[in-house]
């Protein structure tokens, strides 16, 4: 069993060299193949002078070169920065002068907007253009300038620094919807932890082909290259681009396993999916929020032979919790139980157990816990804290991830999602939790997507809203504000509903975008929304 990420791919290529490895577009490469072009990139780091813990960055839509430079940066013994490739320049350069990137691994295009940025990125040194061939240039500034195929020859005989499974592997950032983005720290043991416990659950196997349609930015992105490396499987890059690209591409490559987000979801499940489609998909898994019972059971319907994971996870843990496919239909709103490896807990704020359906925070405590955020010890402190319940007798106390999400359990230990103590909406009183109205909205049949927002309110403290895309064009606002009333209490049903006619906006990991959405309600509703 690897004990470094790396050694996910070094392991595979040593039994099964021919497999498929990573499929993009045309190109596929074996696992022996992926070995060789992760070995030249972890010696080409290398002889750019990449030390111990150092980070590389990689500002790439995905595709070979990225999976190369990830688990290249893991073995040469410094840490990967993936950076979404939907940021603009400047969220790109705060990243890089947060983390103090020496390398960056991107493309001539997107190098060339940030180039007039780069110069307050004082400890970046290099920088690969993976689709130029050309040698190292000296820039004007600070850095030297590469092609991918320079990195690929360069080897000066330096051997990677010695890592065990407890230092850094990765630095994820978060999407800073809220203030600056915060960068989480991943290490070997944590990712490795969180890839073998998923890989067990939903069964992966190397004749998987698992389709990886999310940023490798986003934690659960990632995952879709590691726990397919578990298991020797293949995985299928593939850029988002319009949901029937999914469908056709699940058709076209075979793909047994597909992860999205619930606004994907709700997309996806409004198309046909073509038999050979549904014929290939073993599984599909849903992260990053509750996907809607109607989505579900369309989904269900559109493919009666795979089977649904319901999953919770956060970016400081990886992955948290999954509901067991049997139990779907007994408990379609809960998001299960610990995986494998884990404990969840559920607690007050002083840290003492919740009763079962007493809302409380979700803690997780067990190897998938991060190292905490760097070079920010404030946020640390806030979100890794003691586990609760320790023996007073332990002189090193664990540190647990306390999640901010608000959960409750059932008599049998089968956790329900409420909401985030950023998201829930606090009026007449009453905590409400949007997830619970946004369920209600989409199960009436009008709505492709929404969000229920809380907005300033002088006499609610905060009013409902909810913005909705309509599903069809004879849409009555009338008509769902009585379908709300008749499913909710008074003080959950929206005060007004606002028709937003394209997608709603979303975060750079495909998750709605609720603060964005509620900061262009404050002008339009500045006291008032009665």
């Amino acid at each position: 069993m690897a004990r470094l990420l790396h050694e996910l791919i070094l392991e595979q290529a040593e039994r099964r060299p021919d497999a498929a490895a990573i499929v993009h577009r045309q190109t596929t490469l074996d696992y022996a193949q992926l070995t060789d072009l992760v070995q030249k990139t972890a010696r080409g780091l290398l002889a750019l002078g990449l030390n111990r813990a150092e980070r590389v960055a990689m500002y790439l839509p995905k595709r070979p070169e990225a999976v190369a430079a990830l688990f290249g940066a893991a073995l040469a013994g410094g840490v990967f920065v993936p950076i979404n490739p939907l940021l603009k320049p400047e969220q790109v350069a705060y990243i890089l002068r947060d983390c103090n990137v020496r390398i960056l691994i991107t493309a001539r295009d997107r190098a060339e907007l940030l180039e007039p940025l780069l110069a307050d990125c004082p400890d970046l040194h290099s920088l690969v253009l993976v689709d130029e061939d050309a040698p190292p240039v000296v820039h004007p500034r600070h850095w030297q300038v590469l092609g991918w195929s320079s990195l690929l020859a360069a080897d000066d005989g330096r051997l990677p620094a010695r890592v065990i499974d407890i230092d850094m592997a990765a630095i994820l950032y978060t999407s800073g919807s809220t203030g600056k983005p915060k960068g989480v720290v991943l290490s070997h043991r944590n990712m490795l932890a969180g890839a073998y416990s998923v890989a067990e659950y939903l069964d992966n196997r190397p004749e998987d082909r698992l389709l990886a349609v999310l940023p490798f930015s986003f934690d659960y992105g990632l995952s879709q290259l590691t726990t397919a490396f578990v298991a020797g499987a293949r995985a299928v890059l593939m850029d988002y681009l319009l949901p029937r690209d999914v469908v056709a591409t699940v058709a076209r490559e075979g793909i047994t396993g597909l992860a999205a987000v619930p606004p994907m979801w709700v997309q996806l499940a409004m198309l046909e999916w073509p038999t050979a489609a549904a014929d290939s998909l073993r599984y599909i898994t849903n992260s990053g929020g509750a996907m809607p019972r109607a989505t579900l059971a369309a989904l269900r319907r559109a493919l009666p032979k795979t089977t649904p994971f319901l999953m919770y996870g956060l970016t400081e843990a990886f992955r948290s919790t999954y509901l067991p496919p049997a139990e779907l239909d007994r408990r379609p709103d809960s998001i299960g139980k610990a995986i494998p490896n884990a404990e969840i807990l559920v607690v007050r704020e002083d840290g003492t157990p919740c009763a079962p359906g007493e809302p409380g925070e979700l803690v997780h405590r067990g190897a998938l816990v991060g190292l905490g955020y760097w070079n920010d010890p404030a946020k640390t402190a806030e979100r890794y804290r003691p586990a609760p319940g320790q023996n007073p007798g332990l002189p090193i106390p664990e540190l647990a991830v306390w999640s901010g999400d608000t959960v409750r359990s059932d008599e049998e230990g089968f956790l329900y999602f409420i909401g985030r103590k950023d998201d829930m909406i606090k009026t007449s009183g009453y905590r409400v939790s949007p997830t619970e109205i946004e369920e209600v909205l989409y199960s009436s049949g009008q709505a492709a997507e929404a969000a229920a927002l809380g907005i300033p309110h002088p006499a609610l403290g905060q009013a409902v809203v909810a913005v909705i895309k309509p599903l069809r064009e004879a849409f009555s606002e009338n008509a769902l504000i009585t379908y709300c009333k008749q499913h909710l209490p008074n003080f959950m049903v929206p005060l007004q509903i606002i028709v937003h006619l394209t997608d709603l906006p979303r975060n750079p990991n495909g998750k709605i975008d609720r603060k964005s959405l509620v900061e262009g309600l404050r002008d339009r509703f500045p006291e008032n929304v009665a």
